[in-house]
């Protein structure tokens, strides 16, 4: 019988990594499709960020209330997956707190503090719920999160109250079996939070606690393996992926916008006539700006799995709150449903639709104040505004689509060197 177990065991593992695998990796793919970009320069600024706003969560620190919360149910998931490496080594190997007996009485103190962890994380989520659902804050009742967005959010936090308490339960039935010298149940000593339960379940059978512990067991551990390959499907991917998304994230002044060097070089042709002669002819015409998801660069792309749709971005954004079609949530959000639909398609098939206007729509990047408040408010370091400068450029420059007012200024500029109908020579008149 052990040995079905265990057989049953390592199939549900093999599946359950290969199943995981294959999104990762198509997930990479996705995210490769996109433009080359250098991101790689001041490893230790880059290193200082992964640990302040991946791992530390600085910016979440805001509002002290809500970060500590979330750290419970961070902090909870990483630490907690050591006791998943203990279920693991047992499953395929057939034995039961396997390291029970190498780390004597610190197994107790290990595992207490893994349960106090549970019951915060458990309290957490439960909060999270209430906020989300009763409390009905701006943010969480949006249009952006109609349909499955919200149903994920909630369908996380349940998942994750689930999987706390099981592991409390098989935790309190392993006490009682282990006060009755159980076989294969290893006397720990009693945990720190289950072991006060444990009365509740003292009137049943040894063939009952056995059937509790091992039903919680092994509910618990495929309930991790089915989150494990939920996750890559979910806004929960930011788990994963805010580490290499702080990382990578730009260290240029937010309010700095990317130049384009063809451009650069024509207006310096254009300055200086005589460098245009001895220059090397090219074939290849530049492309301004971003139409399509191919267009944008990786980062950006990484940006749109990396997304939490907590919507701190669109609560700071002004379009947004004066009503505008613009919400850079969104903009995340269509990003990665646009990434994912490409992704689908096989030899590069075109399917005849773009990010632009079939997802994202010229009002949207028009309301767009380039102030870099999204930028700023973002925990995990996404930046909406380079996706909408790219696209908003793609719009100008390639297909010469602007406001009115917007092309009185361009040629104000063009002629005048200022926003405004002056000529240069009168500038000190109306400068002052």
């Amino acid at each position: 019988m052990q040995i079905v177990s265990q057989l049953l065991f390592l199939i549900a593992l093999g599946v359950a990594i290969y199943i995981f695998s294959r999104r990762a990796l198509g997930i990479r793919r996705n995210i490769l499709l996109g433009r080359d970009v250098q991101l790689n320069d001041q490893p230790a600024l880059r290193w200082k960020n992964l640990l302040l706003l991946a791992f530390g969560q600085k910016k979440m620190f805001r509002n002290p209330l809500v970060a500590v919360l979330h750290f419970f149910v961070y902090a909870g998931f990483l630490i907690i997956n050591i006791e998943i490496l203990e279920i693991i080594i047992d499953g395929m190997a057939g034995t039961h707190r396997i390291f029970a007996p190498y780390m004597g009485a610190l197994y107790s103190v290990l595992i207490g503090c893994f349960e106090i962890l549970a019951v915060l994380v458990a309290g957490a989520c439960l909060i999270f719920l209430v906020r989300r659902n009763l409390l009905k804050l701006k943010r969480f009742i949006s249009k952006d999160l109609n349909g499955w967005p919200r149903s994920d959010a909630n369908y996380i936090l349940l998942t994750e109250i689930i999987l706390m308490l099981l592991f409390l339960t098989m935790n309190t039935a392993d006490q009682v079996l282990q006060s009755r010298g159980a076989e294969h149940y290893y006397a720990t000593g009693p945990f720190w939070v289950t072991g006060h339960f444990a009365p509740l379940l003292s009137g049943l059978s040894d063939s009952a606690l056995l059937a509790v512990e091992r039903g919680a067991w092994w509910l618990h551990i495929l309930g991790v393996l089915a989150f494990l390959n939920y996750l890559p499907f979910s806004k929960h991917l930011h788990i994963i992926l805010a580490f290499p998304n702080a990382y990578y994230s730009d260290l240029r002044p937010k309010g700095k916008m990317e130049n384009m060097p063809a451009i650069q070089q024509e207006v310096l042709y254009a300055m200086q006539p005589e460098l245009a002669a001895n220059a090397p002819a090219s074939d290849t015409v530049p492309k301004f700006g971003a139409k399509d998801v191919q267009d944008l660069t990786w980062k950006n792309l990484l940006d749109a799995y990396a997304c939490t749709e907590c919507g701190r971005c669109s609560a700071a954004c002004p379009a947004t709150q004066t009503g505008k079609a613009l919400s850079p949530r969104l903009i995340m959000m269509k990003t990665r449903d646009r990434l994912e639909q490409v992704g689908q398609q096989k030899n590069g098939e075109a399917d005849g639709k773009s990010l632009l206007r079939d997802y994202i729509t010229e009002e949207e990047l028009r309301a767009c104040t380039s102030c870099a408040a999204c930028v700023e408010e973002c925990p995990v370091s996404i930046n909406p505004l380079h996706i909408i400068l790219q696209m908003r450029r793609h719009l100008v420059m390639e297909e010469s689509s602007a406001p009115a007012e917007w092309n009185m200024m361009f040629s104000n500029i063009e002629n005048n060197m200022a926003p405004w109908k002056f000529s240069p020579d009168d500038r000190d008149a109306w400068a002052h």
